[in-house]
């Protein structure tokens, strides 16, 4: 579904990621992990077109991003929920979801996805009046996945969604992503690396802004030099 070929990109002719190759196939989840400063937003960030490549190809279906904005990247079907969540905290719960259908020209189908969203996030329909400020860390998270899904992506970039969260709430989310992998396709950003490894499919390590080791999620909860550096084993 995403295939990233070769990429590389410098910032003021500073390499940060360089002969980067990633695969992604429909209806999977495949994870991204790496210390702070191993280009893992980065990354995210040149998928969505906010970073213009230095070298090389990103290819989504049949499309090539390397030279789309960002408003035609998400017209494609990929939507990132940023870091951090970056809701709108003034605004009511109902008017962050709304937001994130406002590429949408069909009532219809926004009134559709707006029940769904509602279904699938109970806790959101009992709260939609509040203002998104005045939710728990948590409940903001499921809000900003919520109001990514509202513009009904078929890829769905996650960058750090467990960041500040309490144990309980960090399961709650993975429940989240087993559900939507089911019919999204995931590219998830983490750093709780056990649990990442344990609800992908696939996996990429990256380091220096380098992938240096790739394979299967699971298979990586074995392997020693990711037991050492990121599992803490």
């Amino acid at each position: 579904m995403l295939e990233i070929k070769n990429l590389s990109f410098s910032f003021n002719k500073t390499p940060v990621l360089s002969d980067i190759n990633v695969t992604i196939k429909n209806r999977t989840a495949v994870c991204l992990i790496g210390m702070n400063g191993a280009g893992k937003t980065t990354l995210l960030n040149c998928i969505i077109g906010n970073h213009k490549i230095t070298e090389g190809e990103i290819i989504y279906g049949k499309h090539r991003l390397n030279s789309l904005d960002p408003a035609s990247i998400m017209k494609k079907g990929i939507v990132l929920i940023p870091e951090g969540r970056q809701l709108f905290h003034h605004l009511s719960v109902m008017d962050n979801l709304l937001l994130g259908a406002y590429l949408n020209q069909d009532n219809e189908k926004t009134n559709f996805l707006k029940e769904e969203m509602l279904e699938f996030f109970p806790i959101l329909a009992s709260r939609k009046k509040q203002l998104a400020g005045s939710l728990s860390g948590g409940e903001q998270q499921m809000l900003a996945i919520a109001r990514g899904l509202m513009s009904d992506p078929d890829f769905l970039i996650l960058d750090e969604p467990t960041l500040g969260l309490s144990p309980f709430m960090v399961g709650k989310v993975f429940e989240i992503i087993d559900k939507l992998k089911e019919k999204k396709t995931i590219f998830l950003v983490e750093q709780n690396a056990y649990l990442t490894l344990a609800h992908c499919d696939l996996a990429y390590i990256i380091e220096n802004g380098k992938i240096v080791l790739q394979g299967k999620a699971k298979s990586l909860l074995a392997n020693k030099r990711v037991k050492e550096s990121y599992l803490g084993i």
